[in-house]
């Protein structure tokens, strides 16, 4: 069972930047484990923010493309997301995740349905 922890939330200002970890335990290993980032904002459905499969393919959502940066380090067990040039609209909590095996389909690195480990999130918050 893969236990998952994000960090790195917080608050800041339209145009700042974030970084989020999130660590792997209860696992040797996480080479074998496509992992993504994910957020969720009140009242509305979770939603594929990055996914990196592994072997380091990555794929990000429309609304953060070009601005966050997914990246992972096996030897550590974490998996990275560099958050710059933030918006209001990136408010929401942001979730790690990770699944056994390559993803099949590159939207299967941004759909919910396709992962299986989840960690309890990390909120982020920007003002504008």
């Amino acid at each position: 069972q893969v236990q998952l922890d994000e960090s790195g939330g917080g608050s800041v200002q339209s145009g700042g930047s974030l970084r989020l970890s999130c660590v792997a335990s209860e696992v040797p290993s996480i080479n074998h484990y496509r992992m993504g980032w994910f957020r969720q904002a009140p009242g509305k459905e979770r939603e594929g923010v990055a996914g990196i499969d592994t072997n380091g393919h990555t794929a990000y959502g429309d609304s953060v493309e070009g601005r966050f940066t997914i990246s992972r380090d096996n030897a550590k067990h974490t998996l990275y997301l560099q958050m710059n040039d933030l918006e209001p609209e990136d408010t929401a909590t942001y979730y790690c995740a990770a699944e056994a095996g390559a993803a099949a389909h590159e939207w299967h690195l941004l759909a919910p349905p396709h992962f299986s480990y989840w960690g309890l999130g990390t909120q982020v918050t920007v003002s504008s």
